[in-house]
């Protein structure tokens, strides 16, 4: 019994949710069975229909040059003149190009392709402790859809600079073209680089300069916290540091790199040596930056940051002091090294002595329910509507700060209506073909209070007993 008890909370707050036969399979090493996990890297989607961001975002440019000379074709073009002599403009500059349009829909189109993929790979995971892992440090370093240059980066983001690297991916993370877009860096000018001083030399107005966006939630959000101890002034810093962090392809003097990929614009840097956080770093390049990260990811407030935003996730909406502290010595003895961090969050006590401590996001619950019930993901938008009804779209947390991860967030009267209302049309459908009180078990384990499986047992309808196994209190936290 202590086996299977185990064995469900790996399998439900470790993993995303048991499948029939998983939490039997685990039972007689659970710690073994989530460490055995560790071993290679993410699983990748294999999906040959989603393209990498250089080939995204090439199409997008392409699809831009087109609008824009659609745009100057109209501007010179009059279909006639009104009763004052003066040009009537052609009608078509009134109304959307058509180029416009097909751009939203290439996006829309990849963004549907990707979410598709994300769901099917975390439904059929396993191993699904990585796959959570993933979903943990893609909110981390979140970015989101509701920025239209983001709609058909974000997966492919999360393909390229997290799933890869999620054993150490500070700076494949920041580096990535949709995180540059998302927080606009690829913007930044220094005010005395290169291109500022020739446009100086020119006459021009300046309307760019440094953006500090990224290097703002770099210190807040993704390394030091905060309450981490740095300035507005070590933003400013780090902003100038990071300048000339952008993406490849452009035009005239910005033309430069493999269009769609990471690349240092030496023209948009600010030249000089920088003081952050109490240290000098040397006018270096794109290794100004580097050395940043190097010693951001190292910090004791990073530490102290991530492993509490581990242990709220893993073990309960406010963790312990004493999980925290633990894994930030272990955070701080190995110069951050995710896979040991990740097996001493396993081999914590706290871990697995009180289950059920966490309410599950709308994510968690539509992976576990699907998982559970072995359901079939669908094609297309048809996939992804029950994210929009319980209200987390995928890819889409709205900030920089990510989906929060706390109960009070997620279990408000109205969200549990829809999850109610949702688990309902799941039972009208797939009750005639699940059995939910051998199912309970099977999902559950001995987690699974006899209440529960005394409501299931005396359901009216095999419908009604699939749905009261989805909305009992049990399968709502994990």
């Amino acid at each position: 019994m202590v086996g299977n008890f185990t064995a469900s909370i790996a399998a439900n707050r470790f993993g995303l949710g048991a499948r029939p036969w998983e939490i039997d399979r685990m039972a007689g090493d659970p710690r073994g069975a989530l460490r055995s996990q560790l071993q290679g890297g993410a699983p990748l989607l294999h999906n040959e229909a989603l393209p990498d961001t250089p080939t995204v975002l090439s199409r997008a440019g392409q699809l831009r040059a087109a609008r824009r000379e659609h745009r100057r074709a109209d501007a010179v073009e009059d279909v006639g003149k009104d009763s004052s002599g003066a040009s009537i403009p052609n009608n078509s500059t009134l109304l959307p190009p058509a180029t416009a349009q097909k751009l939203a829909g290439f996006f829309r189109g990849v963004y549907v392709d990707e979410a598709v993929a994300r769901m099917r790979g975390a439904v059929l995971s396993e191993r699904s402790f990585l796959e959570r892992l993933v979903h943990f440090w893609s909110n981390h370093f979140a970015v989101s859809v509701d920025k239209l240059a983001v709609l058909g980066v974000a997966g492919s983001f999360e393909r390229e600079a997290i799933r890869p690297h999620v054993m150490g991916l500070l700076v494949a993370a920041e580096q990535h073209p949709a995180m540059l877009l998302y927080l606009d860096n690829y913007q930044s000018v220094g005010p005395n680089s290169t291109l500022a001083n020739y446009r100086s030399r020119q006459g021009q107005s300046q309307k760019v300069g440094i953006n500090e966006n990224l290097a703002r939630e770099i210190l807040e959000l993704h390394t030091l916290g905060v309450d981490g101890g740095y300035s507005q002034a070590d933003v400013t810093e780090f902003a100038k540091v990071i300048t000339g962090w952008s993406i490849g392809g452009g035009e005239g003097r910005l033309r430069g790199g493999e269009p769609g990929t990471f690349y240092f614009r030496e023209t948009l840097h600010e030249p000089g040596a920088r003081y952050l956080l109490g240290k000098r770093y040397a006018d270096a390049g794109i290794e100004q930056g580097t050395a940043v990260l190097r010693d951001l990811a190292q910090s004791r407030a990073t530490a102290h940051h991530v492993s509490t935003k581990l242990a709220r996730h893993f073990v309960a909406d406010d963790p312990p002091p004493a999980v925290t502290d633990s894994l930030s010595r272990v955070f701080l003895a190995t110069d951050g090294d995710l896979p040991s961090i990740y097996r001493a969050l396993i081999d914590l006590p706290e871990t697995w002595t009180h289950p059920l401590t966490k309410f599950k996001t709308p994510s968690d619950y539509i992976f576990s329910s699907f998982r559970a019930l072995e359901l079939p993901v669908p094609d297309g938008p048809k996939a992804l509507a029950p994210f929009e009804v319980l209200g987390q779209r995928m890819f889409s947390p709205g900030s920089p700060a990510g989906w929060p991860d706390r109960s009070v967030d997620w279990d408000g009267s109205s969200s549990i209506m829809k999850r109610l209302e949702w688990a309902d049309q799941v039972g009208q459908r797939a009750g005639s073909l699940i059995n939910a009180s051998e199912r309970a078990p099977q999902a559950l384990g001995v987690v699974a209070t006899e209440q529960t499986r005394t409501a299931i047992g005396r359901a009216e309808s095999a419908a009604q007993a699939l749905t009261l196994l989805l909305v009992c209190p049990e399968f709502m936290r994990r």
